[in-house]
């Protein structure tokens, strides 16, 4: 498990892994964490869970500032997927590592907090809205979501971000209306501390998808935008989902 980078509830988060059945699991902070994406380092696991978002280095009173991941780190995490190493993505965690563009292709999509060019386009700053109550909808019969209803209610943060939909395999959407009105802009935020606003701004509808699964090299990956708060760590659904992830990346299927 490997966190740092975005602010969460730490108690009410861990414990869903405590309660998981035949689940043992280790937790490493950024940028510490990045010392075990190596394959001496992988074998001891079964899986890595990134609830991280690592390379965006905030500040108060300008916009934020991007590092990138030293060559060999890039060249380690690239030589796991190679092997087949399981990864899963949790919210925020798709905002990780914005200035290395082949992460966003790993995770299958990018939230931008500023304007940005990805896959040879340029993009606006993504959106964000907390605290919908939403009813989200299982598209495909999957091992990540085996045991969950056709379709359940949650309450979380939804983002109007950028999803690679030709790259993954679409596991879940939401019923809720991903277009600019719903949602308040992240440069906003990080450019001139003014949260939930959204004057001025424009963005294009964007997907309605908040849950894949996809390949990597051998590997397989699972990102899943639930996963804001305690209210949504504390849904059965969301729980039963996360389980499933990790054992599918794992090679544990049910």
């Amino acid at each position: 498990m490997v966190t740092k980078g975005h602010p969460f509830e730490r108690e009410p988060f861990f414990e869903v892994f405590d309660q998981m059945p035949g689940v043992n699991w280790t937790h490493v902070e950024q940028p510490a964490a990045q010392a075990l994406f190596n394959i001496k380092q992988a074998a001891r696991y079964d899986a890595y869970v990134l609830y991280d978002m690592p390379g965006v280095q905030f500040h108060p009173d300008r916009e934020p500032t991007y590092l990138e991941p030293d060559a060999a780190y890039k060249a380690d995490f690239l030589e796991l997927l190679a092997a087949g190493h399981g990864f899963v993505f949790l919210h925020h965690a798709i905002a990780g590592w914005p200035a290395w563009e082949e992460y966003a292709h790993i995770v299958g999509g990018r939230f931008l907090y500023l304007p940005g060019e990805l896959k040879g386009t340029r993009r606006q700053d993504s959106g964000y809205r907390h605290g919908v109550e939403h009813q989200v909808s299982v598209v495909r019969e999957h091992p990540v979501t085996a045991g969950v209803p056709k379709t359940f209610t949650i309450t979380d943060e939804l983002y109007l971000g950028e999803v690679f939909e030709e790259d993954i395999t679409p596991l879940l959407v939401s019923d809720y209306a991903f277009t600019r009105d719903n949602f308040y802009s992240a440069a906003k935020v990080v450019r001139e501390q003014k949260m939930f606003d959204n004057e001025g701004w424009e963005h294009a509808d964007g997907s309605n998808l908040i849950g894949w699964a996809k390949t990597y090299g051998a590997s397989r990956i699972v990102y899943l935008q639930c996963g804001d708060d305690a209210v949504t760590y504390a849904n059965k659904h969301y729980r039963k989902l996360v389980e499933n992830a990790i054992g599918w990346v794992a090679g544990m299927e049910p």
